[in-house]
């Protein structure tokens, strides 16, 4: 699959956390192959000067403050994209915190556990999984509506859903993964598809703390990994596939396989 031969002109893309790492990889991807899109992130400088940047490039990028742990911020990014847009055709649910926020040595130093404080396994579970809930709920619906759309869950290896040290981040996207597969059931009549898309392995984002990325030892994924296979899920040629785990470095594989 050539990305370039992908025109998305026309769509009408929503990217949570898309004021860096991944989320803003995808978003530049995504505008870069003509969507619009809605940069979904907590309001501040990082999504101003994000938002600037791709503006600035010429793309279509559109600020969307929202707090993914909050119904009411949800509910507000919901409706500015009713009234400015009339219609929603792929929600990328990405924003999401790291181990960093529990244990900021979790790399070199894993940490049981009991010794995570109730508070940080709140925060973690709120955001990554709770907040896909949430932003799905929101757009759901207006998808159901139009008898069309997209949703993509992004996600991470299964070795982090297992690994010694990395509760609770690993739950968090265990759980996402069990939402991504109950929610392509329950909007597959409807005509909304559901997919999940990982990188393949860590990657050099702010998840994991600078002073700890020269001690790993694979080197860290670009986040342009992501671009190829989110354009694709976002594409007509995309149209009828849902309940897929995609892997990012295995993406061409996996379009060989299948087309």
């Amino acid at each position: 699959m050539n990305q370039q031969d992908i025109d998305l002109t026309g769509l009408r893309v929503v990217v949570t956390g898309a004021s860096s790492g991944l989320g803003f990889g995808m978003a530049k991807a995504l505008l870069q192959a003509g969507a619009s899109v809605a940069m979904g992130a907590r309001p501040g400088p990082r999504l101003d000067n994000a938002a600037s940047e791709l503006l600035a490039s010429g793309y279509d990028a559109h600020k969307l403050p929202l707090d993914v742990t909050s119904d009411e911020s949800v509910c507000t990014a919901v409706e500015w994209v009713q009234k400015a847009w009339g219609r929603v055709d792929v929600l990328v649910n990405n924003a999401g915190i790291g181990m960093k926020t529990v244990n900021p040595s979790f790399m070199i130093d894993p940490q049981p556990f009991y010794l995570v404080s109730p508070d940080g396994f709140r925060n973690v579970i709120d955001t990554n999984l709770t907040g896909y809930f949430l932003v799905a709920r929101g757009f759901a619906p207006m998808m159901v509506k139009q008898g069309k759309g997209k949703i993509v869950n992004i996600s991470m290896n299964h070795e982090t859903m297992r690994r010694r040290g990395f509760v609770p981040y690993g739950p968090s996207r265990a759980g996402a993964e069990s939402l991504s597969y109950i929610m392509a059931e329950d909007l597959f009549s409807y005509g909304v598809m559901v997919n999940m898309l990982l990188p393949g392995g860590a990657t050099d984002t702010g998840m994991i703390p600078e002073e700890l990325k020269t001690r790993l030892q694979r080197p860290l994924l670009h986040p342009d990994i992501m671009a190829k296979p989110i354009v694709f899920l976002a594409s007509t040629q995309s149209d009828g596939i849902t309940r897929e785990r995609i892997v990012a470095t295995q993406f061409d594989e996996w379009y060989a396989s299948r087309f």
